[in-house]
């Protein structure tokens, strides 16, 4: 600690002692990428260019995920993907370069059709209106399919996309497969929560959270496959 804050304290004067100072890697990290016309981007970089002058020679780093989008002048010697990795948008309301490479699935435990009225999950907070088919699929909170989601997310049976209704539970979830055709939707179907229908960014936007949140709450339950893993 004491040399960290000698170093600190070197910085802030300029006065910089390098004997026996080995400087493997400088880094640090953009408040505001994920807004590419905030001025924060180009104060912070200036800063940063500021900073590495008063030190030794070495490998910097400044951008994440976010900070790769704004250009060359934020990448020096290494970049840092994040949420890009996931294919997950870093900069909200722009259209996202990045390549889906995350999938969420579950499958169908059975479909039911129910009449209009009866209620559907804890609470009773969904009611259908209609005649209506539901199917149960074997997914839920503890899997990391955000509680949230009741009555606002959804998930895609090839392609198709059908509302999630009712609360979520802890292991299971029900979507609306009304519209859906039966043999597409039958019991043991693949129903996809992240994918290429189910962007990761939508589902974070219908849980009021962010992507990485979404993904990093991903329990150990969900089985996971590795695509082109040795």
């Amino acid at each position: 600690m004491g040399d960290e804050i000698r170093a600190r304290t070197a910085l802030s004067t300029g006065k910089l002692n390098r004997a026996g100072f080995n400087l493997v890697l400088a880094m640090s990290h953009l408040a505001c990428a994920e807004d590419p016309a905030s001025p924060m981007n180009a104060e912070q970089l200036s800063r940063f260019r500021a900073g590495l002058a008063k030190l030794p020679p070495a490998p910097a780093s400044l951008a994440s995920s976010g900070g790769i989008l704004l250009g060359r002048d934020y990448a020096f010697d290494l970049v840092r993907p994040g949420i890009a990795l996931a294919g997950g948008n870093p900069q909200s309301g722009l259209s996202n370069p990045f390549a889906v490479t995350v999938r969420l699935t579950g499958r169908i435990l059975q479909r039911r059709r129910v009449d209009k009225g009866e209620s559907v999950g804890y609470g009773a907070t969904f009611r259908v209106e209609r005649s209506t088919s539901l199917a149960t699929v074997a997914l839920g909170y503890a899997d990391g399919l955000m509680r949230a989601l009741g009555n606002k997310g959804a998930g895609a049976i090839a392609e198709h996309k059908a509302p999630i209704v009712g609360r979520m539970s802890m292991d299971l979830v029900t979507l609306d497969v009304t519209d859906i055709p039966e043999d597409l939707a039958a019991t043991g179907a693949e129903v996809e929560f992240l994918g290429d229908t189910m962007l990761l960014d939508d589902m974070a936007q219908a849980a009021g959270t962010a992507a990485y949140e979404i993904l990093t709450s991903l329990g150990r339950r969900v089985r996971r496959v590795y695509e082109g893993a040795a």
